[in-house]
């Protein structure tokens, strides 16, 4: 039950991501805002997801830690302000997510893997099977080394038995989703104890994942954090978490020119 002319200002995804999708959302945007005489507002992906925690957490403010992690995405940081961030980490190769697709698409169970590992994981031992965790300085993640150890185990395994994966993909699940969580948790502990902040949240399309929303109830309550976890609707690529990002960048009169440009890169 709202018009166009109850709307303030347009907010709309410019980079990165698909270029080709990009392209289609900045033009409708531009095209909007100019028909109907409405500011413009570039949002950053990535920002967008960070600013989902403030939808059913209006009292959240900086400065916080916030792990963002999704399927091209994997970076650590610190969000000093509203729209001000400082990267204190990242992926050196792999994304989490890609790195779950890539191993759920090796077993054979589909892409994307992320919910089909999730559900599988449920019913699983995590600890039935270990794969390597690497070994990186500092706050900065791979996940490149897990997939290699996950791929060779499973060509050995397979070796003996050709339905290993039928026989125990439940384990195997649980097993890959539990190591993730666990190198993804290490570095948050890190950051959070390094900068000397409880309030942690997390961010991104794996932020769905059972295992790491339980890994975050967990730690909470050992380490006396103050986590804040999207909802599910809210941890996929969704409108309202630009939309709220838009909302604080009309607050400051952060907007953009009708000649803004889409990015597949661009950096947070």
């Amino acid at each position: 039950n709202v018009t166009l002319e109850d709307i303030t200002a347009i907010g709309v995804t410019y980079g990165p991501g698909l270029v080709g999708a990009l392209l289609v959302g900045v033009a409708e945007a531009k095209a909007i805002a100019y028909a109907a005489h409405k500011p413009l507002i570039g949002v950053h992906h990535i920002e967008g997801h960070v600013s989902a925690n403030f939808i059913e957490n209006p009292d959240l403010e900086p400065p916080f830690v916030c792990l963002i992690v999704s399927g091209g995405h994997t970076h650590l940081v610190i969000v000093k302000d509203y729209g001000e961030f400082e990267i204190i980490g990242r992926t050196r190769d792999d994304a989490a997510g890609e790195a779950i697709d890539k191993c759920s698409k090796v077993m054979g169970l589909g892409y994307p893997g992320g919910p089909i590992i999730d559900k599988l994981a449920r019913q699983g031992n995590p600890k039935a099977f270990t794969f390597s965790k690497p070994h990186i300085p500092g706050l900065d993640y791979s996940f490149s080394g897990l997939k290699t150890s996950f791929l060779y185990s499973l060509r050995d395994w397979l070796k003996e038995d050709p339905d290993f994966i039928e026989h125990h993909k439940v384990d195997l699940a649980a097993s890959l989703e539990a190591t993730v969580v666990d190198i993804l948790m290490d570095k948050l502990r890190k950051a959070a104890k390094e900068y000397k902040i409880k309030e942690v949240a997390v961010a991104g399309g794996v932020s769905a994942n059972n295992g790491l929303r339980n890994a975050f109830r967990e730690h909470a309550e050992k380490y006396g954090w103050d986590i804040f976890i999207p909802k599910f609707s809210y941890t996929t690529d969704n409108a309202a978490m630009i939309a709220i990002t838009g909302y604080f960048k009309y607050l400051d009169r952060d907007f953009c020119s009708i000649d803004l440009p889409a990015y597949s890169r661009v950096t947070l």
